[in-house]
């Protein structure tokens, strides 16, 4: 998919309601105060073919660095957020609100918008030993955590 495709995405999920119980989409997932999507998804590592694997992640980087730049063009530049800390309290046991608790497994920080009432995260998961990527992207009412 392409950049547009996702930025449209995010246009949609910032424009859209959210629903009263959790339902699935094409897209993602949406829930009470949220809409979550994967814009780029890591590919089975059942295959081997490491240029592939590589191909894949310069692409997902790529598509990260130009969302970054168009969004931050729209709303500014954005807060990073390391979700390190809630990490270690997600492995202590603390709940993590439903928005959030999906992204913080899986990246180490963020980069963060709020417009109006709703924050807007774009997330970027880099396997450290391997070629492991994911793009994901967050609207949500819910104060990150």
């Amino acid at each position: 998919m392409t950049t547009a495709h996702h930025l449209r995405l995010i246009d949609g999920m910032h424009a859209r309601a959210f629903p009263a119980e959790r339902v699935r989409s094409d897209s993602g997932v949406s829930g009470p105060g949220y809409h979550r999507a994967s814009l780029h998804a890591d590919i089975d590592h059942w295959d081997d073919d490491e240029t592939a694997l590589l191909e894949h992640r310069a692409q997902c980087l790529a598509e990260h660095d130009a969302l970054l730049t168009l969004l931050s063009t729209r709303w500014g530049e954005p807060q990073m957020i390391s979700l390190w800390s809630a990490q270690e309290r997600m492995t202590a046991g603390e709940e993590i609100p439903e928005a959030w608790a999906e992204t913080v497994a899986g990246c180490e920080y963020l980069q963060l918008w709020r417009i109006g009432d709703r924050w807007i995260a774009l997330g970027l998961y880099l396997e450290e030993e391997g070629p492991g990527c994911e793009l994901s992207a967050v609207v949500t009412e819910i104060d990150p955590p």
